[in-house]
């Protein structure tokens, strides 16, 4: 048989109790209501080290202090001390059954992890949820760049797997993440989704490898697919590797895709609007598109009978604006509303072509003096193609539609314009 108490001694220790503790409290239940000196004597410890468990006790909750002069410390009883372990245990078991499916899950996706001892450094993933599992915990590590080559209806499974919000967020922490895919009407608005938050390309031939790049701390490629030979997404297997040649493979096919790529905005008006004849002006040679042009109206008019031809300037303007913005957008940098604006007052200034302010930055606000365009005798130009080439500037860096304001046509040539810029 056991010395009196040594159950509820061995309990104590069980649920972190010191052994020194456990003596003060055994001797204050005993007792009853001591003062520190009588439990450090009834104890056997020293004074000072006995003052220093009974804080600690106290804290704790087994001691309690009352209120009488001298200062005595009551001990919780046994009963409710038991029950006070039994609530605790039953807490960590119930928090451990309704963790139970997360904590293995984690541990299904800690298998995929590469084993630094394993000098081939691979992991093969099986399954579309794992690898979609697996490609936003990667994704959330990157630090510099993403390269994403996948062909056009790969783009709706990165969406139904929220690959594309772990793109998005790595966008927003000044990731550079690029897509090349094959952007096609049964695919544009997928493609549109992932231009709102990244710089994509519309690939010139067929992506028939799907790969990513993080940074260049690894790759990962597609082995099979969900195509129609296969019975479901489980069947999906991929390949991710940290080998510095794997990397470099895949960032090589990339660049081969990427390359020659079209860019994305350019394939949307491409599959939104009709085509258009193109008559390019070319510096030094001004007259000759639009000599051709009347040679084109006099054909016309011959064959058909019609007497006169009808232009819109505005329209024409905004054309001009369109491609001077889309020039303009490929030296100018962003990711912000914020970042573009200031990129542009810097190439405003660098090509003499006035002065631009960013006046707010909620709404955008710009102020431009000393245009080029504007003039007296020219409201139009500082009314239409103006605020044409500050909209598709944002457009082609930001990917969204946006709404730029026109400026008051009696001021723009004295004061200046003013244009408040904001998402479509």
């Amino acid at each position: 048989m056991g010395r009196p108490g040594s159950g509820l001694l061995d309990l104590l220790g069980e649920h972190g109790i010191p052994e020194k503790g456990a003596r003060v409290y055994l001797a204050a239940c005993r007792a009853g209501p001591q003062t520190a000196s009588e439990l450090a004597r009834l104890s056997a410890l020293h004074r000072v080290e006995a003052y220093r468990t009974i804080k600690l006790l106290s804290q704790e909750g087994l001691l309690r202090a009352t209120t009488s002069r001298p200062q005595r410390f009551e001990a919780l009883p046994p009963g409710e001390l038991v029950d006070r372990f039994i609530h605790r245990a039953s807490e960590r078991v119930r928090r451990l059954e309704e963790s139970r499916d997360r904590v293995l899950a984690d541990w299904e996706e800690s298998r995929t992890e590469l084993d630094e001892r394993d000098p081939r450094k691979f992991a093969v993933l099986e399954g579309r949820e794992t690898v979609r599992r697996f490609l936003r915990k990667r994704i959330g590590t990157a630090e510099r760049r993403i390269l994403l080559s996948t062909s056009g209806p790969g783009l709706s499974g990165l969406i139904e797997g929220g690959v594309d919000r772990a793109l998005r967020d790595a966008a927003e922490r000044g990731v550079k993440v690029r897509v090349v895919t094959e952007v096609y009407p049964t695919t544009l608005a997928a493609a549109k989704h992932f231009a709102a938050f990244c710089e994509l390309r519309h690939s010139a031939g067929p992506v028939v490898n799907r790969t990513l790049v993080v940074d260049r701390t690894g790759a990962l490629v597609f082995v099979s697919g969900e195509e129609p030979i296969e019975p479901s997404g489980d069947e999906q297997v991929a390949l991710w590797s940290s080998a510095p040649a794997f990397i470099q493979l895949a960032r090589d096919y990339h660049r081969r895709l990427w390359t020659p790529g079209g860019r994305a905005d350019e394939r949307f008006v491409e599959l939104e609007t009709a085509p258009a004849a193109v008559l390019p002006v070319v510096a030094g040679k001004e007259a000759v598109p639009f000599q051709r042009l009347k040679e084109i109206a006099k054909l016309g008019m011959r064959a058909t009978g019609v007497r006169e031809f009808q232009f819109h300037l505005p329209e024409m303007i905004e054309t001009i604006g369109r491609q001077l913005g889309r020039e303009v957008a490929e030296d100018v940098t962003g990711r912000t509303p914020a970042e573009v604006a200031r990129s542009l007052a810097r190439y405003y200034e660098a090509h003499t072509m006035g002065r631009l302010t960013m006046v707010k930055e909620k709404p955008l606000t710009l102020q431009v003096t000393g245009c080029f365009a504007c003039t007296t005798d020219s409201p139009e130009i500082g009314r239409v193609m103006c605020p044409q080439l500050l909209r598709t500037v944002l457009e082609t860096r930001l990917g969204r539609r946006w709404e730029v304001s026109k400026p008051d046509p009696t001021k723009h040539a004295t004061r200046g314009c003013v244009f408040v810029a904001s998402p479509a």
